[in-house]
């Protein structure tokens, strides 16, 4: 069952985890922290090299995600830990990031780093899923501890360049 959100984007409802499929996605968690970053991108450029993306796709698939994890980082609890995902398709690699947050609203669309991720990304979406939708570590569903007000979320997609 979904519910739809501000977005307009269809998302799980009552904390349910999408089930990976072992092939297509790859998912890590490490510490919200900005030194992590280079650790993120090599992941993003080496998954995009393997789908044989061009060397500008994959340079701006590796700095669109450097930008979302520095958005999510921004955002995230002290402490807490980075969920990211990667998921390869025939035509596009996929990225969702989220942390815990304290924060009452989601990042900013309108900020220069939002607006240099959509330049990058063919598409980008942001939303704060309530606190209450799941659990400190992400796992099961459950309250949050005092302080966190949810988890931030940001996706982006890259498709592979078309030869016109």
């Amino acid at each position: 069952m979904t519910e739809t959100e501000s977005t307009g984007r269809a998302q799980p409802a009552g904390g349910e985890q999408h089930a990976l499929a072992a092939e297509n996605d790859i998912e890590v968690r490490l510490g919200a922290n900005l030194t992590h970053l280079p650790l993120v991108r090599s992941i993003a450029a080496n998954l995009a090299v393997r789908a044989d993306f061009d060397i500008d796709a994959i340079s701006d698939l590796r700095l669109a995600v450097d930008e979302a994890c520095s958005t999510l980082i921004t955002s995230a609890e002290s402490g807490s830990a980075m969920s990211c995902r990667f998921t390869i398709e025939s035509d596009e690699l996929h990225f969702h990031g989220t942390v815990p947050s304290s924060d009452q609203e989601p990042p900013s669309t309108a900020s220069f780093g939002w607006k240099v991720l959509t330049t990058l990304a063919d598409s980008a979406t942001t939303w704060l899923e309530p606190a209450g939708d799941f659990s400190p570590d992400g796992v099961v569903p459950g309250g949050a501890p005092d302080g966190i007000h949810g988890r931030v979320h940001v996706e982006l997609t890259k498709r592979k360049p078309t030869l016109t």
